[in-house]
């Protein structure tokens, strides 16, 4: 009996873990959606800019780097991906941009 108790509570876990992400995905892509994000990146591959996946797969273990990644969404940059540059985006609110970020460096 305690063993099914466990099995249950650990699929449990499972599923809420996968519930849990597809709701991050979702609000994830509604923010990249409403900051015009999705004009230069997408989740699997390349548009103008890396895709997040790429992203995710270069800063992975790099510790602290989501605040630096958060401040480069906000001001822009070259170089790190090639000669083409990320324009500044200002108005993102910082909230997204964490969130956004946040969300990016869990992908695989």
């Amino acid at each position: 009996m305690k063993q099914a108790f466990i099995a249950l509570a650990a699929a449990a876990g499972i599923l809420g873990a996968g519930v849990a992400q597809a709701a991050d995905a979702k609000s994830a892509e509604a923010l990249m959606k409403k900051n015009a994000c999705n004009a230069c990146h997408a989740v699997d591959k390349k548009l103008v800019g890396p895709a997040y996946k790429e992203v995710a797969a270069k800063y992975r273990g790099q510790k602290d780097i989501a605040p630096k990644l958060v401040d480069k969404v906000k001001k822009g940059g070259v170089g790190v991906w090639g000669k083409v540059p990320m324009p500044p985006n200002p108005n993102v609110k910082d909230a997204d941009a964490k969130e956004l970020v946040d969300w990016i460096l869990t992908l695989k």
